[in-house]
């Protein structure tokens, strides 16, 4: 049976219709899905203008208008037509079925001006959770086939919305459990982050305060630049979890002002061949670099993670820095010659305290860089994405408008 086949009352056909519904229902995605599938059937026997869905709100107290059409007459009326708000307020407090009909004595000149609508209830384990509403203007009154109809229709919504906040529930709580693993992997990665440096701080520091040795210049030296080395990465691993949480708390203030994102990355190569002389590293910039407004400081770190994400994990391989400028924002590109990622990684790689644990094996890390300089890029109203081949390299690409515009807040109704 074809699923956009036309219904047609008989009582013969009564059982036809209602499978053809049920099958919409089935292989549809969503409720609203549903309806915008059923309406055009289910208008071929049954006459409706408007068709609106109300449903209470989360408290369990108010009806909140969920979805509405106009198919019919009424339909340049827009805004000005009835919806059936009166009447989904009684279906839902008396939970059955209510009619309601125009005043006949004295009628209106305009049929608009003369709407039959049905309410039905949409009811889980018995109570109603909200409101069927057709109208149509004019007449004819509702037949109990009509009713039946509608109430059967109530009740494949009422199935599909079950199916969906069940669907959504099991999407919650698998985020859940994979947010709880990630935060049991992090303290597991964390500790031992945190013991390394502080082993080795420890260590050594009592190996120069035994009175039992005597260590000549070149070996305390040794000694003290090993402390001083393990420090800095002490230090950086409780910034990096400081700068996680005021990001995700939005606590982080930004000092916008004129920067030379070229000057930045100058000085980043700088400070990594420092401490990796052999690093390979190829700048492109074009002749002319407009600056852009942002935070030095922030989208320095940002620079400075990517460096050392692709020295980690990419290691004795060549990295490529492209600086595009564009039509309104610069164009990152740190593109290096390492193993690649897997696909079934990408999606995760900015979350937070996410390692791919194909390539955490042995690299020290916390899982924070990456989700920094999400943070960090989206308070700059700008994108970073990654792109990756195994056996081909990792790119990531950042893209930083050169002015900063406020952002206005987008309607979330969907009618």
């Amino acid at each position: 049976m074809s699923l956009s086949q036309t219904l047609s009352f008989s009582p013969e056909n009564e059982l036809d219709n209602l499978y053809t519904l049920n099958q919409i229902s089935v292989h549809s995605e969503n409720w609203k899905a549903m309806l915008d599938a059923i309406i055009p059937v289910l208008r071929s026997c049954f006459i409706f203008d408007n068709l609106a869905v109300y449903l209470v709100d989360d408290e369990g107290r108010q009806l909140e208008a969920a979805f509405a059409r106009v198919i019919g007459r009424g339909r340049s009326a827009g805004g000005e037509i009835s919806w059936g708000e009166a009447v989904s307020g009684q279906v839902f407090n008396q939970n059955k079925a209510v009619i309601q009909k125009p005043d006949l004595q004295n009628p209106p000149a305009e049929r608009l001006e003369m709407p039959y609508i049905l309410g039905v209830p949409i009811q889980r384990q018995g109570k109603a959770i909200g409101a069927l509403t057709f109208a149509r203007f004019g007449g004819p009154d509702y037949t109990p086939e009509n009713s039946r109809l509608a109430s059967f229709l109530a009740d494949l919504l009422s199935a599909n919305l079950a199916q969906q906040t069940d669907a959504e529930l099991r999407q919650q709580l698998e985020n859940e459990r994979l947010q709880a693993q990630l935060q049991d992997d992090f303290v597991s990665s964390i500790t031992h982050e945190l013991r390394t440096p502080l082993g080795f701080i420890k260590g050594y520091a009592t190996t120069l305060l035994r009175t039992d040795m005597a260590w000549d210049a070149d070996t305390q030296k040794e000694f003290l630049t090993i402390i001083e080395k393990e420090s800095d990465r002490l230090e950086e691993l409780i910034d990096n979890l400081l700068d996680s949480a005021r990001l995700q708390s939005g606590a982080m203030p930004m000092a916008f002002q004129p920067v030379r994102v070229d000057v930045l990355i100058k000085d980043a190569i700088t400070r990594s061949r420092t401490n990796q002389e052999s690093l390979q590293i190829k700048l492109h910039i074009a002749e002319t670099l407009p600056p852009v407004e942002g935070d030095p400081k922030r989208l320095g770190q940002v620079i400075d993670n990517l460096i050392n994400n692709a020295t980690k994990y990419a290691s004795n391989a060549p990295l490529d820095i492209t600086i595009l400028p564009e039509e309104d924002e610069l164009h990152l590109i740190f593109q290096d010659k390492g193993p690649g990622i897997p696909q079934h990684h990408l999606a995760h790689l900015f979350e937070r305290f996410y390692r791919a644990p194909d390539q955490a094996i042995n690299i020290r890390g916390t899982g924070l860089g990456l989700y920094i300089c999400r943070q960090i890029v989206q308070q700059h109203h700008g994108k970073i994405t990654v792109e990756s081949k195994v056996g081909d390299g990792t790119a990531f690409h950042v893209f930083l408008p050169y002015r900063q515009k406020p952002s206005h807040p987008q309607p979330m109704m969907d009618m």
